[in-house]
């Protein structure tokens, strides 16, 4: 399609080719906008249209894409179009090593198999504010001289359409053509494999547009299990906008849904949803077995990929190792370089050595080699004798010494390496940091570190030029002396003084910086022989003579600049100059990039001849990517004078020095030939002609034949250096005197680099001569030609095939990247997640790039890499322009970006990941098999030895107190007896926020109030016995009395949280249900609270005018009661206990008189209570535990119940709070311990500190909060939990004389199974829980499985059933349920012993270990460990995972994290975090969101949502509201900051 267009533009004058180009180049740097480079191109086409006229206006848009967009120029001003090479250091241009138009053609070609269908990627949601481009000076400027208005805009909607159009391509095709064509993908994303959301895929448009979807039926909710077990909501649900809103943070965001299913009928976020379940979509697996595998080696086995039958290998023989030509023998080759300097410097004083140039290419200074010879010895007999004192000199011979110079004085340089040379120290050049936070400082460091050195020589302007601290120190090089060597400041060396020139030896010469894959700079130590060798084999490979002049645009500082430009030049008594036609220069010098700026410069110079030029040496010419930049010089500058035999690639490495290079060809001979290599070959380490697929071929040249005197092998990359076959491609290694000796300081990894002896297939090493691996990789071609595919460093590994880092940014380049990518800045990595390692891909994105097109623009990158190189991307981050750590030159720092990438630290503006698409080593997931009964688990586990899990509390019929329970059947009379026995005992004490006493009530008065307000409920409210009454009151003492007057009364009390007059609409909702669900047929409450239930706020939340009577008791009339009810039975109702379940059900259970005595019962016996004690209570008094420690059991037991904080002052021994005021006191007095301290506050006559909740024990907030307060004399023994359900509110509560609370670590993937596997502390995957409290007297629990209701063994987990004298009576319901009631109150076993006995089911999962403890009875402590409500569990993969676990591995992954919480929805894992840093962060939390939640539980997430802090709803007790979440998410009402969702 492209041709006829090209061809077109090529029949065009040059001056407007030229001027085309430079557009080009001003559109890719930003310095002009779009439209208005469409309207000079457009201009500058006019008079030429009829020569291109066949060709649709279209597809000269389409040719423009094709052609491959050029480089940007430098940022940097010194360097102006008109210099013909560029060497100031670059701001980073456009890499353009990878520019290729093959490629781009064939990434073109990828792409359009995917145009047909649009595409059904959900864009992630972004908050407007949160992205904005930083510098201001990176935006482009409004382009003054565009056309009208209107028709730009016409024209600029016309080509946004014509773009979307082209590139909404469908995803779901190539996402599951790459997971069904992948050999390794069988498991791909089985996270999806239970049920399909329907829906309709809509495309992006239709995201934007928020469309309706019509046809949404509401998807299986997977957080629920099927069989009738778990269909436990109590009696009623709540609307979605949640009742649980009244414990929410703050919930003003919320407005109630109109849709009863959960799912809003217009809702984008489960458009989005839906959209990525359509592109998830997978087949169903095949059952498996149902006993439990430890996945790890399903993993393993996993990852270790099946060869593929059809997969290329090698069938070569094993290749033999290849020699260069002799090492000619020179009559007057000198012993040494050094002599070589001193010869010429004496003979040819005037001859010129070294000619710097300035910008604008007018020589500045030429250094002869007189010069060079006297100012470095004056250099060498400074450093020698004036630095320190005679007797103790700064240097010896021998030291390293740093260079710091830059890029731009070649001259000062030069005589100060020659000066250490002749000095006899080791000269170290490294690179000038030119700001403070430039990427790669630290590690410079560690190369000064590892070679020892102590000193650096700069110039004088340099010096004043580097980054320093505000007390003058230099920033990147803390404690080095400098010493500046310009002329003025040497010593002239004596006249009998002479440098002492030896032949040359195998002691260090200098050493030369290189940077590691990851990012650690090594010191590659080049002996004084191999320095002379190498230039020796230079001078003969490139045929040097004396008096030549060479061009060196490189950096002279190190690799082929310094051999060529610094060292073979003097051996030679060659010119260096940095300016080719002038000077009828002989060889250049140059990199790809610099090939690229002489053509983008070319018009300036029309006269340039490089007819001159023997060899032009591409000093990267071993990246594949050179030969498109090699043949399009040649076509331009052939007319020049340029031959075609003169363009020599050469292949160098830091370790192996120059290893092959192309000598000059005879003029008229035939080119060397190409090769063609398949992609998919090369990624198994085979070489192959491609013939397949021609998008996915690698062109490459050959870099010559080996260096004269070297001998090379090709060993496998990884595990010992086998010989690689003829046909295999492999890590080259070289052998010969010219080569690095090893890395300075680092012994070991010296060994495996430069001491390497190959070995034959059978492992015997081949011959006795070490090689040096050079770090690229690739094979010996026909007429041992070298050819490089590229390096080791860029190599990555995924499932077993080999990829090239620079392959894959050419493929990202060659998408069209012009509009979204900022000057080609791309980097490729791979990370190690989960047994492999992943691709990453991060660019950074051009300030002026829109929201889609980069989208866009990511979207076909993920399908080109995938279509070219047949591999997933795991990640791929845009980050904005000038953001990416920068190398010295100006490239991407990628081991640096890595590090950050890791860290959390890159602050992408955009990202996209696809877990799905990439991992396929999940392990297959488990279906539970029908066929096992319960029976024969039972007996399975009998056989095994294992015991039955069960346990119980002591027996409460031994355990008869005085005759208090025989008289007193229920709590009234407990109270009158107390009223008469002890009337000014005090029962209760109310303490404020300052702990100041606010109110008592001892028996007495406690006795009178009840009364009082017994008869107001007779007269006022005309109430009969058994009528309920809801209790409305801040917690305090009028609670209670209000409780025991409505027993008096022989009313039914229902104690309600009030509603908050700030938060109403949230609030009074859930009164307004407790209200009409109990059918009260009156509200208790206080003046105020009276005012605002009818007050004109709270009509605005519910309809004010339905409420049952309510009485205040702020003023009671002194009228005594009639007399005082008593019930007829034990068994009549007591009290109702309401509460919301943490998965937003609100449930009322029914509690009898005889329930009530049994539970104050056994909290009396396991505490120890009695009249002297005091006890501190900081609870919500509301429900369950709470309510009872609270009301009951002061009244109960006659201790002194003191309300609020335990308070010193007191010598309270025993507490109960909850982990909220846990939680407060560790963040809050975390830092005021000492203070505590000084007021002489002690908490050593703290007994128990009971934390009272329904949950797995927090473990690390409990310790924290004993190591804390240890200080100030809390036993570590003193703090435990209790567990209580709805169905029990009190089933362990720790006590006071039973064994201390015993902890476990048990393996989270057996968890998963339902298995409990005890490991030790530290083991992987092991997760730390602690007993939740000894088990009440008269309680037994036994462990069941939930869905057959066997009891099961100890090795199991299962649901906690409970047996005990105050278990709850039932559900209190609107509609009586009674198969409810009968499944959660009265069940019985399937079988077995106990099968007899009624149950209660709890809703727990947990498990009972026999421990080594001697409990009270004498018998061996039986523990019992909850880990979490069944509810609350998320069933993925057949396994079952509790949300806790996933949430503590994501709120470590990054310091921002503040909460998370996660659900499923249609099989869908959504993480919701909350963002406590900045908005930048949110972003960089979804790679490490979806990095940890898959390493540790084997889960890919699906979407991950960053939310303000204080949005996760949390209740009183603390707990996370994660179903209100959920209908808050799916009815878009979280106002998130970024929701990206996984492919």
């Amino acid at each position: 399609m492209a041709e006829p267009a090209a061809a077109g533009v090529s029949s065009l004058p040059r001056e407007v080719r030229e001027q085309l180009a430079e557009l080009e180049l001003e559109l890719s740097e930003g310095d002009i906008t779009q439209k208005g480079y469409e309207k000079k191109r457009a201009k500058l086409l006019a008079p030429y249209v009829p020569q291109t006229q066949g060709v649709d206006p279209a597809l000269q848009k389409e040719s423009r894409t094709q052609t491959p967009a050029p480089a940007a120029a430098p940022a940097s001003a010194s360097s102006s179009s008109s210099s013909k090479f560029h060497r100031a250091r670059s701001g980073g241009a456009r890499d353009e090593r990878y520019r290729s138009d093959i490629h781009t053609e064939a990434v073109q070609a990828a792409l359009a198999k995917h145009k047909e269908q649009k595409m059904a990627l959900p864009m992630p949601t972004k908050r407007r504010s949160t992205f904005v481009q930083s510098p201001a000076d990176a935006c482009t400027p409004p382009d003054t001289s565009s056309a009208s208005e209107d028709e730009g805009s016409l024209r600029r909607q016309a080509a946004l359409s014509a773009a979307l159009h082209q590139s909404l391509q469908n995803a779901e095709s190539w996402i599951n053509r790459s997971i069904q064509g992948s050999s390794t993908s069988s498991s791909a994303s089985s996270t999806l494999s239970h049920g399909e959301g329907k829906g309709t895929s809509g495309s992006l448009a239709d995201v934007f547009a928020n469309t309706r979807i019509e046809n949404f039926s509401v998807p299986p909710d997977v957080t629920a299990t099927t069989s009738s077990s778990s269909a436990r909501p109590a009696a009623i649900d709540l609307p979605p906008s949640g009742i649980v809103k009244g414990m929410h943070k703050g919930s003003n965001r919320s407005s109630l849904m109109d849709t009863a299913d959960g799912v809003p009928v217009s809702s984008r976020v489960s458009t989005k949803i839906q959209q990525l379940l359509n592109t998830l979509k997978r087949p169903k697996r095949p059952p498996l077995k149902e006993f439990f595998v430890d996945d790890f080696e399903e993993i393993v086995e996993g990852n270790i990929p099946q060869p593929d039958p059809n997969q290329p290998k090698p069938e070569g023989r094993q290749m033999t190792p290849v020699k260069g030509e002799p090492l000619g023998v020179v009559c007057n080759w000198p012993p040494a370089l050094e002599a070589a300097l001193q010869r010429w410097g004496t003979t040819q004083a005037k001859c010129p050595c070294l000619t710097a140039l300035d910008v604008t290419g007018k020589p500045v200074y030429t250094l002869t080699y007189g010069k060079l010879w006297s100012r470095s010895l004056k250099l060498a007999y400074t450093l020698l004798n004036k630095l320190g004192t005679k007797n103790e000199p700064v240097l010896k011979p021998g030291d390293r010494v740093a260079l710091v110079y830059p890029n731009n004085d070649p001259v000062m340089f030069m005589v100060a390496f020659y000066g250490c040379l002749l000095a006899e120290v080791i000269p170290v050049p490294i690179e000038v940091p030119l700001t403070r936070k430039d990427a790669g400082g630290q590690q410079i460091g560690f190369l000064l570190g590892s070679c020892g050195i102590a000193l650096a020589l700069t110039t004088e302007v340099c010096l004043k030029g580097l980054p320093k601290t505000q007390n003058g120190e230099i920033v990147q090089f803390k404690g080095l002396k400098w010493v500046v060597t310009d002329s003025k400041y040497l010593s002239k060396s004596p006249k009998d003084w002479q440098p002492n020139i030896s032949a040359a030896g195998t002691e260090p010469a200098y050493i030369e910086y290189k940077t590691s894959k990851e990012g650690s700079v090594m010191g590659v130590t080049v002996s004084r022989i191999a320095m002379l060798s190498h230039c020796q084999a230079l001078s003969q490979a490139c045929n040097y003579s004396e008096g030549e002049t060479i061009v060196n645009v490189l950096d002279f500082k190190k690799d082929a600049g310094l051999w060529h430009g610094i060292l073979t030049n003097v051996m030679n008594k060659l010119h260096t100059i940095s300016r080719v036609h002038t000077h009828k220069a002989k060889v250049a010098l140059v990199k790809c990039r610099d090939l690229h700026w002489a053509m983008m410069a070319h018009r300036d110079q029309r006269d340039v001849s490089l007819s001159s030029l023997r060899m032009l040496i591409v000093t990267d010419g071993a990246n594949p990517w050179s030969v498109s930049s090699c043949d399009a010089f040649l076509s331009l500058f052939q007319s020049h004078g340029l031959k075609p035999e003169a363009i020599c690639p050469c292949a160098t490495s830091p370790e192996a020095m120059t290893i092959a290079i192309r000598r000059p060809g005879v003029p008229g001979a035939p080119l060397p030939g190409r090769a063609i290599l398949s992609m998919n070959g090369l990624s198994f380490g085979v070489i192959r002609v491609n013939t397949e697929d021609k998008n996915s071929a690698l062109t490459v040249q050959d870099v010559g034949h080996v260096m004269p005197g070297g001998m090379m092998c090709i060993v496998k990359p990884d595990g010992p250096p086998q010989l690689c076959k003829t046909d295999e491609i492999g890590e080259i290694c070289v052998s010969s005197r010219a080569g690095g000796m090893m890395y300075y300081g680092l012994a070991g990894l010296t060994k495996n680099t430069f001491e390497v002896i190959p070995v034959n297939s059978a492992g015997s090493p081949v011959g006795d001569v070490p090689f040096v691996r050079s770090g690229l990789l690739g094979f010996v071609g026909p007429g041992s030609l070298v050819f490089v595919v590229g390096k080791m460093d860029g190599l990555l590994t995924v499932s077993g095939r080999r990829h090239n880092a620079d392959d894959i940014v050419a493929t990202g380049l060659a998408v069209e990247s012009i509009k979204t990518v900022y000057r080609g800045r791309i980097a490729v990595f791979s990370v190690s997640v989960f047994y492999d390692e992943r691709i990453v891909v991060v660019a950074e994105q051009r300030p002026d790039a829109s929201e889609e097109d980069s989208f866009q623009w990511m979207s076909r990158v993920l399908q080109a890499i995938d279509s070219i190189h047949q591999v997933g991307v795991y990640c791929l981050a845009l980050v904005p322009a000038n953001t990416l750590p920068k190398t010295p030159l100006g490239g991407i720092h990628i081991s640096q970006t890595k590090q950050h990438f890791l860290e959390g630290s890159l602050h992408p503006c955009n990202i996209l990941m696809c877990p799905h698409t990439c991992v396929t080593n999940l392990p297959k997931p488990r279906q539970k098999q029908p066929g096992v009964g319960p029976a024969s688990v039972m007996v399975g586990n009998l056989v095994a030895g294992k015991r039955i899990a069960q346990a119980s509390g002591r027996d409460l019929g031994q355990l008869e107190d005085n005759d208090l329970v025989k008289k007193h059947q229920f709590l009234t009379e407990v109270l009158q007896w107390r009223a008469q026995a002890t009337p000014d005992h005090p029962l209760f004490l109310l303490l404020n926020a300052k702990g100041t006493t606010v109110c008592t009530a001892t028996c007495l008065q406690l006795h009178k109030k009840a009364e009082r307000i017994a008869s107001v409920l007779c007269d006022k409210g005309h109430l009969n016995a058994g009528d309920n009454v809801v209790l409305l009151y801040p917690p305090g003492i009028e609670l209670i009395t209000a409780f025991y007057g409505c027993l008096y009364a022989g009313c039914i009390p229902v104690t309600v949280r009030p509603p908050h007059a700030q938060s109403l609409t949230a609030t009074l909702p859930t009164v307004r249900m407790i209200v009409e669900v109990s059918k009260a047929a009156c509200i208790l409450t206080t003046q105020t609270l009276m005012r605002l239930l009818k007050s004109r706020e709270a009509a605005a939340a519910v309809d004010v005018k339905t409420w049952p009577t309510i009485i205040d008791t702020d003023d009671l009339p002194r009228k005594r009661l009639s007399q005082i009810y008593k019930p007829p039975t034990s068994e009549m109702l007591a009290y109702l206990d309401f509460s919301v379940s943490t998965t937003g059900m609100l449930t009322g259970v029914k509690m009898s008189h005889a329930a009530v005595s049994g539970l104050c019962r056994a909290i009396k016996l396991q505490c120890e209570l009695y009249s002297s004690r005091q006890i501190a209570i900081c609870l919500d008094p509301y429900c369950g535990l709470g309510f009872v420690l609270w009301c009951l059991c002061s009244v109960y037991s006659g201790h002194q119940s003191i309300l609020i904080p335990p308070m010193d002052q007191y010598k309270i021994r025993d507490t109960f709070c909850s982990y909220s005021v846990m939680e407060l006191c560790t963040k809050g007095l975390g830092n005021q311990v000492e203070m505590l301290k000084s007021r002489g506050i002690n908490l050593s006559c703290v007994r128990t500190c009971v934390v009272v909740a329904e949950e797995r024990p927090r473990v690390s907030l409990t310790h924290s909060f004993s190591k804390l307060f240890k200080d100030i004399g809390l036993s570590s023994r003193a703090v435990s939990t209790t567990f209580g359900s709805r169905v029990n509110v009190a089933i362990c509560l720790q006590g006071t004389s039973g064994p201390d609370p015993t902890t476990v670590y048990v393996d989270l993937k057996s968890l998963r199974h339902d298995r409990v596997r005890l490991v030790e502390r530290g083991a992987p995957q092991s997760l730390l829980l602690s007993e939740s409290g000894k088990i009440l007297p008269g309680v037994k629990v036994v462990i069941v499985n939930p869905e057959t209701k066997g009891p099961l063994g100890d090795s199991h987990l299962g649901e906690i059933w409970v047996n005990s004298p105050h278990t709850a009576s039932g559900y209190y319901t609107i509609y009586d349920n009674e198969t409810l009631q009968a499944d959660h109150f009265n069940t019985r076993l399937s079988f077995g012993d106990a099968a007899q006995t009624l149950w209660a089911r709890t809703g727990y999962l947990g498990f009972v270990r026999r421990t080594e403890l001697t409990a009270a009875s004498g018998e061996r402590h039986d523990a019992l460990y909850v880990v979490g409500a069944l509810d609350e569990t998320l069933e993925l993969r057949g396994l079952r995972y509790h949300p806790i676990d996933i949430e503590t591995s994501v709120s470590r992954t990054h310091r921002s994290i503040a909460e998370c919480a996660v659900f499923t929805w249609t099989n869908l894992l959504v993480v919701v975090v909350e963002l406590c840093g900045c908005e930048q962060e949110a972003l960089d939390l979804v790679p490490l969101v979806t990095n940890v939640v898959l390493e540790e539980h084997y889960l890919i997430v699906g979407v991950v949502v960053v939310v303000d802090p204080g949005v996760i709803p949390i209740n009183s007790r603390g707990e996370k509201q994660r179903m209100h979440l959920r209908d808050s998410f799916l009815a878009d009402q979280l106002d998130p900051i970024y929701v990206a969702y996984n492919m």
